[in-house]
């Protein structure tokens, strides 16, 4: 349900994803890294928090952790609550190791990790735990309408 749900969504806006599906899975940065014969860094996890006015998605290279209690309450002017699997799924309308990076059902405000720019091409997750798509950085800050933040602890 959630890859199809993603891709009437990036049809909605004229994107053409080329997802890749493995059975195997997905759901962490280190499998698709795994499963695509990648490094670790170059998987664009999208990782969602909650604000006070709605989920927080932040970007980030799969090999950084985010920095929740001083850069992204620096950047949002609040601290972002951990959000749980329920609230993710209600707020982005994909489970927990399936969120893409933008064609949410809500609205969201997107922050993008910095070091994704250094990649000519990273991977995210394409509306479920087994499929990802190749996307460059530029092209992942101008469709998800991403703020590029320093978001790693």
């Amino acid at each position: 349900m959630g890859h199809e749900l993603w891709l009437s969504m990036c049809e909605k806006i004229g994107f053409s994803p080329v997802p890749r599906k493995y059975q195997e899975g997905t759901r962490t940065s280190q499998d698709a890294a795994d499963q695509l014969g990648c490094n670790v860094s170059h998987i664009a996890k999208s990782i969602v928090f909650q604000g006070p006015e709605g989920a927080v998605v932040v970007i980030t290279s799969g090999s950084n952790k985010v920095d929740r209690k001083k850069k992204l309450k620096g950047i949002l002017g609040f601290k972002p609550g951990m959000a749980t699997p329920d609230y993710v799924l209600q707020q982005t309308g994909y489970v927990v190791g399936g969120v893409p990076p933008f064609g949410h059902t809500s609205q969201a405000e997107i922050l993008m990790d910095e070091d994704l720019l250094k990649y000519d091409l990273v991977w995210g997750a394409a509306g479920s735990r087994q499929t990802v798509f190749p996307i460059t950085p530029e092209d992942l800050k101008s469709i998800s309408g991403a703020k590029i933040v320093d978001v790693k602890q």
